[in-house]
């Protein structure tokens, strides 16, 4: 790994956690109201809570796309086939983690009071994305290999992969295990 990654990585990682650290707040406050006693300013905070979620998703995408412009080495013409694909890979890669997000969301909701029909359609759910993950990564490999030379493109799903084990090791370690009493 290239230094300049190295330090991206790691730079990059700072508003990542900020942006995983939405479930924990969540956490918190659904476990301070219990089921069904929201009260109207924590509804409110929810409210602000999801557009600030919208907001710093949209800075890791950001943040993403300049860790691969400064690792990924591109000429003028690759550039100008990659970044469309890139775009448009990245676009449905945003929908799988909106649906993970909306998914801590419910388990988070339903944390306190989960039976084991609840706790096994989550795990169901939790391995259906990092599936769809993975059918999108294969999907796109042909494309990316059309707008790059393989070496390449390989690089740049070495990346993306690598990218996305942080984000998940992040937001994994702030939501909570489930409790099996």
């Amino acid at each position: 790994m290239t230094k300049t990654l190295r330090i991206a990585l790691f730079v990059g990682s700072v508003p990542m956690a900020a942006l995983l650290g939405a479930p924990a707040v969540l956490f918190a406050q659904t476990g301070a109201s219990g089921p069904g006693k929201d009260t109207p300013a924590q509804t409110s905070r929810e409210a602000i809570t999801d557009q600030e979620i919208k907001l710093l998703q949209q800075d890791v995408r950001d943040q993403r796309r300049q860790i691969v412009a400064a690792n990924l080495p591109l000429t003028t013409e690759e550039s100008a086939t990659f970044w469309p694909v890139y775009d448009e890979y990245i676009s449905e890669v945003s929908k799988i983690l909106d649906s993970r997000y909306a998914q801590i969301k419910e388990y988070v909701g339903h944390y306190a009071t989960m039976d084991d029909k609840q706790a096994a359609d989550y795990i169901g759910k939790l391995f259906d994305a990092d599936r769809a993950l993975m059918d999108l990564r294969v999907k796109y490999l042909p494309t990316f290999e059309k707008a790059l030379p393989n070496k390449k493109s390989a690089m740049f799903l070495q990346m993306d992969r690598r990218l996305q084990m942080m984000i998940d090791l992040q937001r994994a370690s702030l939501v909570p295990l489930i409790n099996p009493k």
